[in-house]
């Protein structure tokens, strides 16, 4: 076969056949005589049809075959020819059957790229210690009663820090009502009424909380705040917002006895140290998962600080897509509004696009790091993955692998687990310096 490759930016290239005519009859003859083997033609016995009845009795079926072992037979020779890595061949463009008997097609192939990995092994990472301590355990206790705890109400004294405060309130801007200034939805910022405030610095909006502290039942203020600048909603960040705040009320937490019959109710039947014990053990887990994916971030940073390398176009779009979607479903969960999300579409679509190129770059990466450690996903590994996850959701494995299967899904999977494998190895042959204190966030 003549096989000519072009590449192009962007992890593209164009792929140029042209298959020579003494390979293009040996193939049909091939196909014929399986067609004749088979056929059921009246007037001859099986097998004995002469070769031009039965090239025009299934000449479409027979080109169609036809067409398609020398597209795949052409890739085939391209992989072998140029050492390519393809992600997608395209669908072959300008197929035709030339009067000299060769076959000629073109097709645009997405290539995987270059990747020149760094080294890999030994790379500086920092953690805290995964070991939950006594007043870890309490801390979650407390959130325990705090989750059962009856609210009383608060007489015969102003608001003080700690309490819950029960407020109606509106808002304006420049003297308008928030919504009308902005012309567009402000969402709960406009104003709320029966709204149950926590007073303490983190609830609401920074300062909020310490213009309530000092009020009594029925006092009225009016409370005006600088939006922060990372807040949400673009539009108002930096700006002067005035709140006109009554308190409705005072309530305090009235807990629950940490004892034996409280560890009973919030378990099913377990003693006080029971779910002392039990609580550990979720720390203890939820920790490791926290400072694992902390390791990762840095592995992550690492990489992609090293390593610079294009990214095909189409997977790009798609991985920026997934992140744009992504982001507006975690806005819509946090309270934000179509109109406000609407508003933030340009700052969506650029976040979404910097972690889609983060994501794709460190996946490649990963990839090769599995290529040269030899690390591999067995088909035996990946069933037992989907028979546990269908398990999980209470389906039959068979038919979950199968719906998988017809979608097209099972490449994707295996992928994902090939990921995680070379992350495992990385984190592995990482050396980790052990800090003091566990990060306060981490990217997830």
């Amino acid at each position: 076969m003549n096989i000519t490759v072009e590449k192009q930016p962007n992890c593209i290239a164009t792929l140029r056949v042209e298959v020579p005519s003494d390979t293009v009859n040996t193939v049909r003859a091939t196909i014929v005589s399986g067609y004749a083997a088979q056929a059921r033609i009246p007037g001859f016995r099986p097998g004995k049809a002469p070769r031009n009845v039965i090239e025009k009795k299934f000449q479409a079926a027979i080109i169609e075959e036809l067409d398609d072992r020398l597209v795949r037979q052409a890739y085939d020779e391209a992989l072998r020819q140029q050492a390519l890595k393809v992600l997608n061949f395209g669908i072959p463009q300008n197929l035709n059957h030339n009067p000299d008997g060769t076959l000629t097609f073109h097709a645009v192939l997405t290539l995987a790229p270059d990747v020149q990995l760094p080294d890999y092994k030994g790379i500086a990472v920092k953690a805290p210690s995964t070991e939950v301590t006594d007043a870890e355990v309490e801390t979650q206790l407390e959130g325990l009663r705090e989750r059962f705890a009856d609210y009383s109400d608060i007489e015969g004294r102003a608001a003080e820090t700690g309490d819950l405060a029960v407020i109606d309130f509106t808002s304006t801007l420049d003297g308008q009502p928030l919504e009308q200034a902005l012309g567009k939805s402000a969402g709960y910022l406009a104003g709320r009424e029966g709204f149950w405030l926590k007073l303490d610095e983190a609830s609401f909006l920074p300062g909020f909380a310490a213009e309530i502290a000092g009020l009594n039942v029925g006092d009225s203020k009016d409370i005006a705040l600088t939006i922060p600048e990372d807040f949400p909603l673009s539009d108002l960040r930096n700006r002067e917002v005035v709140f006109h705040v009554t308190l409705k009320g005072l309530k305090q937490a009235v807990l629950p006895e940490l004892n034996d019959e409280f560890a009973g109710k919030v378990t099913g039947g377990k003693t006080l140290e029971e779910l002392k014990a039990l609580a550990k053990r979720q720390l203890e887990t939820e920790k490791r998962r926290r400072i694992d994916d902390y390791k990762v971030n840095q592995i992550v940073e690492h990489f992609n600080s090293l390593v610079d390398f294009e990214l095909p176009e189409d997977l790009l779009r798609h991985e920026t897509q997934g992140q744009a979607d992504a982001l507006v479903e975690r806005g819509m969960k946090s309270g934000m509004t179509q109109e406000e999300i609407e508003a933030q579409q340009g700052e969506i679509i650029a976040t979404a696009g910097d972690q889609a190129r983060i994501n794709l770059k460190t996946n490649f990466i990963l990839q090769e790091i599995a290529r040269a450690e030899g690390i591999s996903v067995s088909d035996n590994e990946l069933v037992n993955h989907l028979a546990m996850i269908a398990q999980s959701r209470k389906q039959n494995p068979k038919k979950f692998i199968k719906e998988l299967q017809r979608g097209g899904r099972l490449p994707g999977i295996r992928n994902s687990m090939l990921v995680g494998k070379a992350i495992d190895f990385v984190l592995e042959h990482a050396t980790v310096e052990e800090i003091a204190e566990e990060p306060t966030t981490t990217d997830e």
